[in-house]
């Protein structure tokens, strides 16, 4: 089953006083491009988290986000400055006496003074965060994926209806081929008729014979017909057998591409206006299965 490029998930895991959340969304784009959004001091996680998301998906513009709480002390590394808090120290009482002002030198005001108080990050802590974050990452990644299994079954029915309808044309298409030869060979048949005051029946069936000879070389549609007929029946059979993991979408692209090559061969051979108009709905059914093609991972 195929896979649509767009989707969403949500995971989330905790242990020994640590949560991480992470949210996956994805909208269509050419290429795989994954953003990882991870503010804070577990940023070096993101390489495992962005490699684990390209695993999964082939296609698309993914923006992954994760936001990670901790209760846990481990990961609660503070140190002070005592050096420093005594130059802030200093330096707000000489302020006090410059401008012979009164106030409070509280430990509060102290303590939020730049560098005073540093948290740190504990080596030995990454490796079980990297853990917890890479698990909510793969539980995010299979409601990711489940969403966009579902997409990608809609996107099938919408497609092999779609693709029927073009058949049908296609279908019609064939029936009234013969009959445009037949119509211009009558047409042929009478303006050499009424040229010749004495008809010469073998002059006529000569001249007959290589007027539908130029016409059958010039606007012969049968092969054009069989290779469209068979680009239809590649699509079909490509969203039908896709297993979800392979991306197929820029075959399919290319599939479509070599419909609209074909219709607008046949669109240019027409000397038919019932069978030019078939053509436009033709194309027109064409460029709308190109647009859905376009959400396809």
């Amino acid at each position: 089953m195929i896979k649509s490029m767009t989707g969403y998930g949500r995971g989330e895991s905790s242990g020994n006083g640590r949560i991480a959340s992470v949210e996956i969304k994805s909208v269509n784009h050419r290429y795989c491009e994954v953003s990882v959004r991870l503010f804070g001091r577990y940023t070096f996680t993101e390489d495992a988290v962005r490699h684990l998301v390209k695993r999964r998906a082939n296609r698309g513009k993914i923006d992954v986000t994760i936001s990670f709480t901790s209760t846990n002390e481990e990961d609660a590394v503070v140190s002070l400055n005592t050096a420093a808090a005594k130059q802030y120290f200093s330096g707000l009482r000489e302020l006090q006496n410059t401008f012979d002002t009164t106030g409070d030198i509280t430990l509060e005001l102290l303590s939020s003074m730049p560098d005073v108080l540093r948290q740190e990050r504990s080596q030995i802590n990454e490796e079980s965060i990297q853990s917890l974050i890479i698990e909510a990452t793969e539980i995010a990644l299979s409601a990711f994926d489940e969403m966009r299994l579902a997409e990608g079954t809609e996107l099938c029915a919408d497609l092999e209806q779609k693709l029927d309808s073009l058949e049908k044309n296609v279908s019609i298409i064939k029936g009234l081929a013969p009959d445009v030869r037949d119509a211009y060979t009558a047409r042929i048949k009478e303006r050499l008729t009424s040229l010749n005051e004495k008809p010469d029946d073998l002059l006529i069936e000569q001249r007959l014979a290589l007027e539908i000879a130029i016409f059958a070389d010039k606007s012969s549609i049968d092969e054009e017909l069989v290779r469209l007929t068979s680009h239809f029946d590649q699509f079909r059979k490509t969203i039908r057998t896709g297993n979800g993991d392979e991306p197929v979408g820029k075959k399919l692209d290319f599939i479509v591409q070599e419909m609209n090559r074909e219709a607008n061969t046949i669109g240019s051979k027409a000397n038919d206006l019932r069978i030019t108009d078939l053509m436009i709905e033709l194309k027109n059914g064409i460029e709308n299965i190109r647009e859905q093609v376009q959400n396809i991972a």
